[in-house]
């Protein structure tokens, strides 16, 4: 999901200590989304045999990484939380895993045939958002995926209580999260959904998710 993606100031964790305490907990409360699973079976059956895919924010490697590794694609995961990085090696040796910020992530020559990005960029202020949606698109290649999910919101350093944890985030109306995968990436967006899931943690409260599905044109730079 590098800095931390904040600051940790006055008791406000950065995304890299925040995961480092969640741990497996994050699996439990989100491990079952629909739509996550939804999205990862679209994008799996639409992907050429052994597609090369990043997943970005890869936090225990379950379910994304695990599902498309089982597939037989050639899965990266990315995170900040070197205790997420350690149990998705763990849980599924079957695909690569890096402690690494998105920001400074360096792509294989050729590229991605997919990228998927479940959440990964909330802790990040909206002007980062923007620059690492348009380094993932440019990662693409001509015809190539990004499965992306958000929460929509129109908020910058909103201060909130998370799984027991106090953090800052920011976020774009679903208008305006289209428009930057449109407009700022010129993706194509083939699908976009919005749907609520309660967390399978005591006290959860329901969330608004945007999930979206877009295409980099067949030719390079479209």
């Amino acid at each position: 999901m590098g800095d931390g993606y904040g600051d940790g100031a006055e008791g406000v964790l950065g995304a890299a200590e925040l995961f480092d305490g969640v741990g497996l907990a994050y699996e439990r409360a989100f491990g079952r989304l629909p739509a996550q699973l939804a999205a990862v079976a679209w994008l799996t059956a639409r992907l050429p045999a052994g597609a090369r895919v990043l997943d970005v924010g890869s936090g225990t490697g379950r379910p994304v990484a695990a599902l498309l590794a089982d597939a037989g694609h050639e899965v990266t995961g990315i995170d900040v939380s070197r205790t997420m990085v350690e149990l998705a090696r763990e849980q599924v040796p079957g695909a690569r895993f890096e402690q690494a910020d998105v920001r400074d992530h360096t792509p294989p020559e050729g590229g991605y045939d997919a990228v998927c990005a479940f959440f990964p960029l909330l802790m990040m202020e909206r002007k980062e958002q923007i620059a690492a949606v348009r380094r993932m698109a440019s990662w693409l290649v001509p015809g190539g995926l990004l499965v992306s999910a958000t929460v929509p919101a129109d908020v910058e350093g909103l201060e909130i209580t998370w799984m027991g944890r106090r953090a800052r985030v920011s976020s774009f109306s679903a208008e305006a999260y289209l428009g930057l995968l449109r407009e700022e990436c010129g993706l194509e967006v083939l699908h976009h959904d919005l749907s609520v899931f309660t967390p399978e943690v005591p006290g959860g409260e329901p969330e608004e998710h945007l999930f979206c599905y877009a295409r980099r044109g067949a030719a390079a730079g479209g």
